[in-house]
């Protein structure tokens, strides 16, 4: 069985392949609305992963 924190990196990073997909699929199909979408869901990923460390940081800081 999968640990919790294995999960969670496989879902970031399928998240982020999928993210980067459909970047490369509206730069091939030269889509504006598409790489506007694409790199926004991008930034939207990596401001979650940057909320997600500053409340586990924010919990052990608690704890201690």
């Amino acid at each position: 069985m999968l640990s919790r924190q294995t999960i969670n990196r496989i879902i970031i990073l399928g998240f982020m392949t999928l993210v980067g997909f459909g970047l490369a699929k509206a730069i091939y199909h030269q889509s504006v609305m598409g790489i506007i979408l694409a790199l926004t869901s991008l930034g939207a990923g990596i401001y979650f992963l940057y909320i997600l460390v500053k409340a586990r940081e924010e919990m052990e800081a608690e704890e201690a």
